[in-house]
């Protein structure tokens, strides 16, 4: 190869290595027990998923739920157009639940791809009588959260579980999982269906 054409590719690969190393990582995390729409997705166990069955990890937008964040209708998305199927009710039965008892004690275990520094993972259940073949909206779920855990910065492990105590409730429910990055602008959001009977 020339000595010029060999500068000038050492350049040009030399200028956009920074940039390729600040690209962020596409991959981050899901719930796997209960298991999230996403995660479901992901492992082929519901079909029509669109994009975020190759990607389930990835399903983040705007941090600050529930005063701001994804807006109505767009909340199990993450107001991210990607992930769009997962916003949608199926009827208010199309997506699989598990079986869950109000007053008991459950867990909540995640894996990560890409950990990332916390702030928290909060957890909120949607209020008996809810529209369950509307999309999520603020208005459907209790916004004090079920599960609070604080990370103080700190990064997950790779399979951290999150435990508390279900509240009284009857019949099919979402239980949103927002996982509050600190050194981003973005939250990561996992909708879990849930039937409590």
């Amino acid at each position: 190869m020339p000595r010029k054409t060999s500068i000038a590719v050492a350049a040009a690969v030399t200028a956009g290595l920074p940039l390729a190393l600040a690209v962020p990582a596409w991959s981050h995390g899901y719930t796997t027990s209960p298991p999230s729409r996403s995660y479901l997705c992901g492992q082929h166990k519901v079909q029509n998923c669109g994009q975020v069955q190759w990607d389930p990890d990835g399903v983040e937008g705007p941090k600050g739920f529930p005063s701001s964040g994804p807006r109505d209708g767009t909340i199990c998305a993450g107001a991210d157009g990607r992930w769009g199927e997962l916003d949608d009710q199926r009827g208010g039965t199309g997506w699989p639940a598990t079986k869950v008892t109000s007053g008991q004690s459950f867990n909540v275990s995640w894996h990560f791809t890409a950990p990332h520094s916390t702030t928290s993972f909060r957890y909120f259940l949607t209020k008996d009588g809810w529209d369950s073949t509307k999309p999520l909206t603020r208005n459907s779920l209790d916004l004090t959260p079920v599960i609070n855990k604080s990370y103080g910065g700190r990064q997950p492990s790779d399979r951290d579980v999150h435990s508390g105590t279900l509240p009284q409730r009857q019949g099919r429910h979402i239980l949103l999982s927002v996982w509050d990055i600190a050194d981003t602008g973005n939250a990561f959001y996992q909708c879990i269906d849930v039937d409590f009977g």
